[in-house]
């Protein structure tokens, strides 16, 4: 029986062109100005690296944290506002309402997704998730990431739906003993379409 359900973002909740055409942007022209101000935020990194890393989309937790600083930034000015499907809303809104527990696990920093989350055309969603997850718990794609939510949450991974757009994802989280569910936008899925 399912008890909780973990949430992939970019490309699942949100939409990957929201993230890769208005978040990234954001962040890279106003990179040099932040750090400027906050030097020490670079762990020593030079922001030409972090620049590259951001047209890569680098999963490195240092341009994650400070990716997510500058949001916070944008969305506080409201120069940024949070796309989330209006499927996933409804369907986040229903689940918690039937008692799931509800949980976000993404390469962004936490930071970064309770803003996404708080900041969105739906509204503040951040009250239905319980706790948020990021990198400092492992990699999306090493099964031992998906052993260690589910410890920390104090759920069986067998009693846990992990959602995401990425094969390898749902691999590793499936890998580590919970369910798992592909969401390919592409050839239409959506949150109606998934059976928990």
């Amino acid at each position: 029986m399912i008890r909780a359900i973990l949430t992939d973002i970019e490309g699942t909740t949100c939409s990957i062109a929201f993230v890769a055409e208005t978040l990234f942007p954001y962040a890279r022209a106003r990179l040099r100005d932040y750090l400027a101000e906050h030097p020490d935020e670079s762990e020593g990194v030079p922001v030409e690296t972090l620049e590259r890393w951001i047209d890569e989309d680098r999963k490195e937790p240092v341009l994650k944290r400070i990716q997510g600083r500058i949001w916070r930034d944008g969305y506080a000015r409201g120069e940024l506002k949070g796309h989330i499907y209006p499927d996933a809303a409804m369907a986040l809104r229903h689940w918690r309402e039937q008692g799931l527990r509800l949980f976000v696990y993404s390469s962004g920093s936490v930071e970064a997704q309770q803003l996404l989350f708080g900041n969105c055309e739906a509204g503040d969603l951040r009250p239905l998730f319980e706790g948020f997850f990021d990198l400092s718990v492992g990699s999306k794609l090493e099964p031992e990431s998906y052993r260690r939510i589910a410890e920390r949450i104090g759920v069986a991974p067998a009693d846990i739906l992990f959602l995401s757009d990425s094969d390898r994802e749902v691999h590793a989280a499936r890998a580590a003993g919970l369910r798992a569910q592909l969401i390919d936008r592409v050839r239409g899925d959506t949150f109606e379409s998934i059976r928990h």
